[in-house]
C-alpha cells in the first residue's frame, strides 16, 4: 500500500457500494419500461445523470471542455452510451432483469478485441486468448445454446449483448482519443451524458411517439427512472472516478465482477426472478475467462525470482 492509497477498509465498501447501485440499474430498468418505451427510459437516465454530474462538478470545481474537436471525440462514448442503454431496455421487455445483468459482465469480453484490433491500445498474449475463449463458452452455456437459439428470450439476451458490446467499444475508444484530451472524469462523464441527452431528446419522440407526462406515470416507474440517472449514472460515475484515484484502474476493475451477482440477488429477492440453473452458471464462466484475460488469474506458477550470485 502506497502513502496516497487509502487502506482496504476505506476503499473496498465505496467498490462494494458502486457494484450494488449498478447491479440495481437493471431492476430499475424493468421497472421503468413497464410504463415508458425504452428510448425514455434512457432519455430519463442520461438527462437526471447529466445534471448530477454537473452538480457534482460544480462542487469539485471541474469545468467542461472548451475546444470542438474533443467534444466530436466525447460524442463517440457518449452516443454509444446512450444506444446501450436503450437496448438494454429493449432486452429487459424480453428477458429478467438478472439475465440482462450477466450479459453485462461480458463487456470485457468486447473490450479487449476492440482494444487490440480497432484501437491498438493493447496486444494479445496467452492468457488475453484463452480468457476469450473461456469467456465466449460461457455466453453459449448462459443461452442454453444445447436448447436452441430462437424465440423473444433468445433475441433479449442479444439485444444485451449488443448493449454490452457497445460498452466494450466505448471504453477503448475514450482511453485512446478522449482521456489524454480531458483531465476529469466527471467533465469525460458530462460530456457523455449531454451528447446522449441531445440525441435522445431528438430520437426518443421519433420513435417512440410524444412522451407521456410525469404526472401519468406510476410512483413506481417515475422514482426507478430517476434513480437509475441520477444514483445509477450520475452519482456512480462519481465514485467509480474516486474509485480509479484511490486504486487505480485495475483495481476499481473489480466492480466488473461483482455487480452481477446483486443483480441476480436484487433481481430473485425484489422482483421475485428465478434463473435456470445454467445461466448463473455460465456468468460464472465468463467471469472466469475475464479474470484470465484481465491477468487476474495466472495460467501457471508464478516465475521464481533469479537470485544473484556472488
Amino acid at each position: 500500500m502506497t502513502p496516497e492509497q487509502p487502506p482496504l477498509r476505506v476503499w473496498l465498501p465505496w467498490l462494494v457500494g458502486l457494484a450494488a447501485i449498478w447491479g440495481c440499474s437493471f431492476l430499475f430498468i424493468s421497472v421503468g419500461v413497464r410504463e415508458l418505451h425504452p428510448a425514455y427510459v434512457t432519455l430519463g437516465r442520461v438527462s437526471s445523470g447529466a445534471v448530477a454530474v454537473l452538480v457534482l462538478m460544480a462542487f469539485a470545481g471541474h469545468r467542461l471542455p472548451r475546444d470542438l474537436v474533443t467534444w466530436l471525440h466525447l460524442a463517440v462514448p457518449g452516443l454509444l452510451i446512450a444506444f446501450a442503454f436503450t437496448l438494454f431496455g429493449f432486452g429487459e421487455q424480453r428477458i429478467p432483469s438478472l439475465l440482462a445483468g450477466i450479459w453485462n459482465g461480458t463487456t470485457p469480453l468486447v473490450t479487449l478485441p476492440a482494444a487490440v484490433l480497432l484501437f491498438r491500445t493493447e496486444r494479445f498474449s496467452l492468457a488475453k486468448v484463452v480468457g476469450l475463449a473461456l469467456g465466449f463458452s460461457g455466453t453459449l452455456v448462459v443461452l442454453g445454446a444445447w436448447q436452441g437459439l430462437r424465440g423473444s428470450g433468445f433475441t433479449g439476451q442479444m439485444l444485451c449483448f449488443a448493449a454490452a458490446s457497445c460498452y466494450g467499444i466505448a471504453i477503448p475508444y475514450q482511453q485512446r482519443y478522449v482521456a489524454p484530451r480531458v483531465d476529469s472524469d466527471l467533465a469525460v462523464s458530462a460530456g457523455q451524458l449531454l451528447w446522449a441527452t441531445a440525441a435522445l431528446a431528438v430520437v426518443a419522440p421519433l420513435v417512440a411517439g410524444a412522451p407521456p407526462a410525469p404526472w401519468d406515470l406510476s410512483p413506481e416507474v417515475l422514482g426507478s427512472v430517476l434513480a437509475l440517472g441520477a444514483i445509477g449514472t450520475g452519482v456512480a460515475l462519481a465514485i467509480h472516478a474516486r474509485n480509479i484515484r484511490w486504486v487505480g484502474g485495475s483495481t476499481a476493475s473489480y466492480v466488473t465482477y461483482l455487480s452481477p451477482l446483486f443483480a441476480i440477488v436484487v433481481g430473485m429477492v425484489v422482483l421475485g426472478e428465478e434463473p435456470h440453473w445454467y445461466q448463473p452458471v455460465g456468468g460464472a464462466v465468463i467471469l472466469l475467462g475475464v479474470a484470465i484475460a484481465q491477468g487476474k488469474l495466472r495460467l501457471g506458477p508464478k516465475p521464481l525470482p533469479v537470485i544473484a550470485e556472488g
